[in-house]
């Protein structure tokens, strides 16, 4: 921010801005010129809202489906690293992969990106043992009433099952997407099939990629487009509505190279499947391909002058896991641990505060507000019953 005071820099941080700062903001402007400099610094001086400050005009939200905070916060279980209770077929791969003498060098070994990027330039929550809690407000804790929560900023309890029909309840991002700025610059991609209903496409009027639904056609005269129809196609389903996040990822490098939405969902939901299944070395595994995508997805929003400097990357999960021989396996009400998960943020607006400690009070559900809170927005005036956003400083 220092000394930046283009016409093109003030007026985005104008814009987003309450209209008593605006009012403010273009007097003072007015007063000072041609020296904006002092502009700035007089508006510095004067902790302004940040909204006016503010950097992030994109924002991408990344979930990846039932990680437990255990893992993102200490890495590996030795327990698990076995033919049982693990299901790990080759234990001596996994350990030489992922197993480290530290739960500091574990979590890096599985999620070297979060740790080492995002965590040490943003911010992340949900470390029970330090005190920081982040936890549901549903009392599901499985995928759709998670993935509501997060993306409404609501507990709706009447969103009680993962068949549940199109949500009646408004993401932030449908809300977004009606406003001029963000129309037609909003996009959601994720492996299962039930984002279509999360985030109701007919009515949100934006378009959400889910499962084996690819962007494009085998007929598409761009030969990355048609190749990748034809990989939809014809690749083994092992879930039918699940997609392969790998093949999910090349849709959303390329649609964001083409596209560059300003508001992006990428939903990755292999670990979850495979916890189920008793895999906890796919597990591992998944988990650490999805940081490893996660890590490139930031490389190209980084390579392209939209993004780069002015973009947000938000990473959570929907509902977390059980603990013991077989409680790692499943989730849900009668689940004890299942509602604790975890949550890092990163972007030009988002002090390096590292690993929070002792903040007890995070919810899922405060998500969508900070979500619009980081674009200028104030999702709560849309919904009042909404939690409010999450307090980053």
């Amino acid at each position: 921010m220092a000394g930046d005071c283009t016409d093109g820099a003030w007026d985005l941080r104008v814009t987003q801005a309450s209209p008593l700062w605006r009012f403010f903001a273009m007097t003072l402007r007015t007063a000072v010129q041609p020296s904006c400099r002092l502009a700035v610094c007089l508006l510095s001086a004067l902790s302004v809202p940040s909204a006016l400050l503010a950097q992030t005009t994109n924002v991408v939200v990344v979930m990846i489906d039932g990680v437990r905070w255990q893992e993102v916060f200490g890495g590996a279980d030795s327990m698990l690293i076995s033919r049982k209770p693990g299901g790990v077929d080759d234990t001596a791969a996994i350990r030489a992969a992922f197993w480290r003498s530290t739960p500091d060098a574990r979590r890096r070994a599985l999620m070297p990106f979060l740790w080492d990027s995002v965590a040490t330039r943003g911010q992340i929550f949900g470390n029970v043992g330090k005190g920081s809690v982040d936890h549901t407000v549903n009392t599901y804790w499985f995928s759709y009433p998670g993935y509501s929560e997060t993306l409404t900023g609501v507990f709706d309890s009447a969103v009680n099952s993962n068949d549940y029909p199109p949500n009646p309840n408004p993401t932030v991002f449908e809300w977004l997407n009606g406003f001029p700025e963000f129309h037609d610059s909003v996009a959601a991609f994720g492996s299962w099939e039930a984002f279509n209903r999360i985030f109701n496409e007919q009515r949100a009027g934006f378009p959400v990629f889910a499962a084996w639904e690819s962007p494009w056609t085998v007929t598409d005269s761009n030969p990355a487009h048609a190749t990748s129809a034809v990989l939809y196609g014809s690749l083994l389903r092992y879930w039918d509505g699940e997609v392969w996040d790998g093949l999910m990822q090349q849709s959303v490098l390329q649609y964001v190279r083409e596209r560059q939405p300003r508001l992006l969902f990428v939903g990755y939901g292999e670990p979850d499947e495979w916890a189920h299944a008793g895999r906890y070395d796919f597990v591992l595994q998944s988990l650490h391909n999805a940081d490893g995508y996660v890590a490139e997805l930031w490389a190209l929003l980084q390579s392209l002058p939209q993004y780069r400097g002015h973009t947000t990357l938000i990473i959570t999960t929907d509902h977390g896991r059980g603990g013991g021989e077989t409680g790692w396996k499943d989730h849900g009400a009668d689940v004890p641990g299942a509602g604790n998960i975890w949550l890092a943020v990163m972007g030009p607006d988002t002090p390096a505060l590292g690993e929070r400690s002792n903040v007890p009070e995070v919810k899922q559900a405060q998500v969508a507000a900070t979500v619009a809170a980081l674009l200028g927005k104030d999702f709560r005036a849309f919904r009042k019953e909404a939690w409010p956003a999450l307090d980053l400083r």
